[in-house]
């Protein structure tokens, strides 16, 4: 099953030569460290970190090209440490299903990880976990620019099978965040968090255990990890055809029914 998924993930380009170039990988590592509004995704880090710091984090967690003098091109996520990543969300979703945990999911990446997140969302509750839908339907979130089309369509909070996303009007919406997070958070108390972006970012920073996606040019979740919060954030090209990503919902849940039978 293992040797499968690594072929599907170079085949899909979901690792291995991935579309995110070098230059965004190392723009928003720089962004990151100016203080960027979205880059750091919320999170306060113990420690300044340098650019080349932050690049050998994301070579060993991601498997970025360790060259610094490569600097435009393709880049790259390394597959056995998707694969590792995974096997280590594996493990901590079967506990999640023996505790009989609550568990609270959200994604700012709706367009390409909304349906993973969904079949997580979907195993966990058929295996015995609660996934936490808090009531944050009066919350409203004004956009920046202020003119009858925003004031018609505030953002929101919308909950679809158990996974929250970002809305307005009748649209879901990307967004690197954390005030979205930070609102579910007031409203509840998870065991744990599956997450990505600011969602993810908020989780750790109120203390929270995290689950987390990060494609290779969203460096704070990895430096989080190189500083021993508690999150495993899988690399992955985090923006591919929906579809392409259900090899890795089948990796993750196999077997997870089973556990909590056995629990």
């Amino acid at each position: 099953m293992t040797a499968d998924l690594r072929r599907h993930l170079l085949d899909s380009r979901i690792s291995g030569e991935v579309d995110t170039s070098r230059e965004s990988n190392l723009r928003n590592i720089d962004r990151m460290l100016a203080g960027a509004e979205g880059a750091w995704f919320g999170l306060t880090h113990s420690r300044d970190w340098s650019a080349a710091e932050v690049l050998q984090v994301m070579v060993e967690q991601v498997g970025i090209r360790a060259d610094p003098a490569y600097r435009s091109g393709t880049d790259t996520i390394d597959p056995d440490l998707t694969i590792a990543a995974l096997v280590r969300w594996r493990e901590r979703l079967e506990l999640a299903v023996r505790r009989r945990e609550r568990v609270l999911i959200a994604t700012g990446h709706p367009s390409g990880l909304f349906q993973l997140h969904l079949d997580v969302a979907a195993a966990l509750e058929q295996a015995g976990c609660e996934v936490l839908r808090p009531d944050v339907h009066d919350w409203l979130w004004p956009w920046d620019v202020d003119n009858d089309w925003t004031r018609r369509r505030p953002r929101h909070l919308r909950c679809l099978g158990g996974v929250h996303v970002l809305a307005a009007g009748g649209d879901v919406h990307h967004t690197h965040a954390p005030e979205p997070g930070r609102v579910l958070l007031e409203a509840c108390s998870p065991d744990l968090v599956i997450a990505d972006h600011g969602f993810a970012g908020a989780a750790l920073t109120a203390g929270h255990e995290v689950l987390a996606l990060a494609d290779c040019n969203d460096p704070a979740l990895f430096v989080a990890q190189a500083e021993g919060r508690p999150v495993v954030t899988v690399p992955l090209d985090d923006n591919v055809r929906p579809h392409l990503y259900a090899p890795l919902s089948d990796f993750l849940l196999a077997g997870l029914l089973g556990t909590s039978q056995q629990g």
